[in-house]
């Protein structure tokens, strides 16, 4: 953790794109001017030369900044994974996100989707085209099964607009909790392998015991949707294979964490099979997608452009005071990624 006393002579870095209002919010929180960073990693030449610990805002970190003098380094977005794929994190640096009221709007979002395809709201507008009159059959949402990948503060979000609505939330965690399950969830399991991978895969990712994955079979296969709101890292890249969609029993599942977390053939296999009933793709592996790519031809499928969680500059702000509170009283900020795990 970076001494507070550091914090009195950091130099306020941000990044190019930020807005004036923002920056002008960032520079009466720190209490000292801003230096705009500029291509290759300069403020107006002297960045590099300079004196003092540095503390920068933005979405990505210039590799010229990768050294012992970063001192502490605020993403303006939640996910980190980038900033971390980038190159070798400077040690001691510490890093801190920004998750703002993301977590309510993508629970909205998740809800948002739940109802229409509960009300036939893509069915209406299809018959609406067609001039066509015919009632069809929809159904409640009470009693039904979400099942979340992601239990910290997405995933509790999620779960606990969706359980208010009275449907039924598990949670999957890198374990099983003991005890009460946290805010949101009516319980939480632990990842296991994966339905239908051996269990020494998991293992070796760190997703937990082949114990759990009976338990995560069984939701899967119950489960009405299954929400997938996890971070990407080493242990999370393709985690969503065909395993688990073969696990599901008709399932709509709806990624509102990171695109690279899913396998797009196993995903294209299990809508084409009928495992999974309908697909809402917020995240891609590679955004945006150019026109001719395949996602675009999926069955059932609606991706929308990486906007369930939009983060305004409000948040930022809010967020970026919450550290800088934390860490000018030598506290760890809640905020803070570990870099190890990447989130």
């Amino acid at each position: 953790m970076p001494a507070p006393e550091l914090l009195a002579r950091a130099r306020l870095l941000v990044a190019p794109g930020l807005s004036a209002s923002l920056v002008g919010e960032l520079e009466r929180i720190t209490g000292r001017g801003a230096e705009p960073l500029e291509a290759g990693g300069t403020a107006d030449g002297r960045l590099l030369t300079a004196d003092g610990p540095l503390l920068c805002v933005g979405a990505a970190l210039p590799d010229a900044l990768r050294t012992d003098r970063l001192f502490w380094f605020h993403s303006v977005n939640a996910g980190t994974d980038p900033l971390l794929a980038a190159g070798p994190w400077p040690a001691g640096a510490l890093l801190t996100r920004t998750v703002g009221r993301m977590g309510e709007r993508i629970a909205q979002y998740v809800l948002g989707w739940v109802l229409a395809e509960c009300q036939a709201v893509p069915e209406y507008v299809a018959q609406h085209a067609r001039a066509e009159w015919r009632r069809l059959p929809t159904e409640l949402v009470a009693g039904q099964t979400a099942l979340v990948y992601g239990t910290g503060r997405i995933g509790g979000a999620v779960a606990g607009l969706l359980r208010s609505c009275g449907v039924r939330t598990v949670g999957v965690g890198r374990t099983a909790r003991s005890g009460a399950a946290p805010a949101g969830f009516d319980r939480v399991i632990g990842a296991g392998a994966g339905p239908g991978v051996e269990a020494g895969a998991g293992v070796k990712a760190g997703l937990g015991v082949e114990a759990e994955a009976g338990a995560e079979a069984e939701e899967l296969a119950g489960a009405r949707w299954v929400v997938a709101a996890l971070p990407l890292t080493g242990a999370t890249e393709g985690f969503f294979g065909a395993g688990r969609f073969a696990a599901m029993r008709g399932a709509t599942f709806v990624n509102v964490g990171r695109g690279a977390t899913v396998d797009p053939v196993a995903l294209e296999g299990a809508l084409r099979s009928g495992g999974v009933r309908r697909a809402v793709l917020d995240v891609l592996p590679e955004e945006p997608a150019a026109p001719g790519e395949p996602v675009w031809r999926l069955p059932r499928t609606v991706v929308t452009s990486h906007s369930a969680g939009i983060t305004a500059d409000e948040d930022v702000a809010q967020d970026f005071a919450a550290c800088w509170e934390a860490v000018a009283a030598g506290r760890r900020p809640e905020l803070t990624v570990d870099t190890g795990r990447g989130y």
